[in-house]
């Protein structure tokens, strides 16, 4: 586990998508999370859109099923999966501007709240189905995520996890100056390896009967952020003061590590597929 020289809290991760939301949106849009290029030929709304539907395929999701966004970011992946599943989705932020975002854009059967997954209010075994998308790297306490998650859900419900991951090749300098700036310029508490990510669904009660390592169709993402915030900040005076000024601003300059830590393999990024058992004790069918 990759664990940043300055502790990271809720509070700092609220205020790091507070403080940069202007620029997330400008540089990305309401998706806040990489693309998926599986012909290399998408656009990157297209490909940022095509990870949400592997999520959702992967969830086998039912039109009328209960189901939650854990750290749902602007509300886009809630709102897509909404519309294209026909089912029922609680999105959870720690942001307020996120969420003010969301609630300017909404869909029938989608619900944003800010709030701490940590502390989420849900009833037990109350829905079927759940996803976080690049949000359990900022989870203070990884093994609590898991547990909740696995709470929440119905007998045999799924969940999918998209993480950031330590990959098998980040020793030394790639953990001094890659990975750990990473965590810390993101607000990241923590970035761990598959494994120790696997272990934690697992002690949580979860099975794993999935795993992909989809870094090659999502790395591009960095490239093409790094492409337009160089012309935001040699076009745009205004936006690059906001970008420049921002308290946060070491997660917008730390594009470069992104790119590099993908590169050398230092960082995966990985899709778990995760089940609670049914009611007769089994995970369900494998994938």
């Amino acid at each position: 586990m990759i664990v940043p020289d300055i502790s990271q809290d809720a509070v700092a991760v609220a205020d790091h998508y507070d403080d940069l939301d202007p620029v997330y949106r400008r540089v990305w849009g309401d998706h806040v999370h990489h693309g998926y290029w599986l012909t290399g030929r998408e656009t990157p709304r297209e490909a940022v859109e095509a990870l949400v539907d592997a999520v959702g395929d992967r969830l086998r999701l039912a039109p009328g099923q209960t189901c939650v966004d854990i750290g749902c970011g602007y509300g886009a992946t809630a709102r897509q999966v909404a519309v294209t599943r026909g089912v029922r989705v609680t999105g959870f932020t720690l942001s307020a501007e996120q969420a003010q975002y969301a609630a300017a854009h909404p869909v029938p059967g989608v619900d944003i709240q800010v709030r701490d997954w940590l502390a989420n209010g849900l009833a037990d075994a109350s829905v079927d189905a759940a996803w976080a998308i690049e949000s359990s790297e900022h989870m203070v306490d990884k093994p609590r995520f898991f547990a909740e998650a696995h709470r929440v859900l119905a007998p045999g419900g799924r969940l999918v996890v998209c993480a950031w991951l330590v990959g098998t090749d980040a020793r030394g300098w790639k953990g001094r100056h890659l990975l750990e700036p990473i965590c810390r310029e993101g607000r990241l508490p923590s970035m761990g390896t598959r494994e120790e990510y696997e272990a934690m669904a697992t002690a949580a009660g979860f099975t794993v009967t999935g795993y992909e390592d989809v870094s090659r169709r999502v790395a591009r993402t960095w490239w093409i952020c790094a492409g337009r915030l160089l012309k935001v900040l040699l076009v745009d005076r205004e936006m690059r003061g906001v970008a420049l000024g921002a308290r946060n601003r070491g997660a917008v300059l730390s594009i470069p590590r992104m790119i590099l830590a993908y590169r050398t393999g230092a960082m995966r990024y990985g899709i778990f597929t995760l089940t609670k058992a049914g009611e007769n004790g089994t995970a369900g069918d494998p994938g």
